[in-house]
């Protein structure tokens, strides 16, 4: 088996080849005058059994060309069984149609991928697993919550259960936060709130009990502006919360939100590596702990 990535995640790719024994295939990777992408594999053979792992995030329509013209050149080269790692599916909160005339943005991503001639798809976390349902190839949903359970975990005793509650930020988290805080054995609280679907605003409208003198760990699966946990740490921090953390499998870092982020009430981000953050936000922010989920896709692909 040999594995090759994308742009998006040549670190995380490295660190599954490393993990797996497997080799690590070079791609040279460039762009034509007009902006088109170009890439040539520089490996002199192709095993049949390949895998091609790349995050479609940010930018995310060109990741996607250039994940496909990964499949192309390898299945070009005699690949016949590739699979797909993709830790982070764009469009996937395209998962619905809201509004008139919307497309629906998940299942066209879902249409191409599939066409390309992958035999499967590994992906983590899913904005929504009715989205699983959009593929017509075996999928693999993994979960960074392992990883995030472990991190808040060991930071726990029994005097300390009883003064953290986990969050669980909306509707669609509520089933994620309640296992979560089952597993850490915690309590859980749920938000009450709405969203402006034409300007995005969030209002916090309640919450399910008091916070007053507690640890608060806010679940999700992706932050994009952050607005969400942002007016949700201001009204827990209001109500009298303490310490307030955030764990994500999916950080955007679309440019000023981690900035926003560390300017928040949030004490504490920890997130995967699912999109890669670059050294320039590492650098500049103390708030992030980025967790590797290359041994998460290393036990799947043995």
């Amino acid at each position: 088996m040999q594995v090759f990535a994308g742009s998006a995640s040549k670190k995380l790719g490295q660190e599954v080849a490393k993990i797996i024994g497997a080799k690590y295939g070079e791609i040279e990777l460039s762009k034509f005058a007009n902006g088109e992408t170009k890439i040539r594999i520089l490996e002199p053979k192709i095993e049949s059994s390949v895998v091609v792992l790349q995050s479609l995030s940010h930018p995310s329509d060109n990741n996607l060309m250039e994940l496909l013209l990964i499949v192309d050149a390898l299945t070009r080269m005699g690949a016949r069984d590739i699979t797909l790692v993709v830790p982070w599916l764009s469009y996937s909160k395209q998962d619905k149609v809201f509004l008139p005339g919307e497309a629906l943005g998940v299942k066209v991503v879902a249409k191409i991928l599939q066409t390309s001639g992958v035999k499967r798809l590994i992906t983590f976390d899913l904005h929504n697993r009715a989205i699983l349902g959009f593929f017509d190839i075996p999928v693999t949903e993994l979960s960074a919550k392992p990883l995030l359970l472990g991190y808040f975990a060991k930071n726990l005793n029994e005097s300390s259960r009883n003064e953290t509650l986990i969050v669980a930020p909306d509707a669609g988290a509520v089933k994620a936060a309640t296992s979560f805080a089952q597993e850490l054995g915690v309590q859980v609280v749920y938000v009450d709130k709405k969203r402006d679907l034409k300007t995005g605003e969030v209002s916090v409208m309640g919450l399910s009990r008091s916070v007053s003198g507690m640890n608060i760990i806010i679940i999700d699966d992706n932050v994009f502006t952050g607005s969400t946990i942002i007016e949700l740490a201001k009204e827990l921090k209001n109500k009298g919360a303490r310490k307030i953390s955030v764990g994500l499998t999916h950080h955007m870092y679309i440019d000023g939100v981690q900035q926003k982020l560390d300017e928040s009430y949030i004490d504490e981000i920890v997130v995967s590596d699912t999109v890669t953050p670059n050294a320039e936000i590492l650098d500049s922010t103390k708030k992030l702990k980025v967790l590797s989920i290359a041994s998460i896709i290393g036990n799947s692909l043995t």
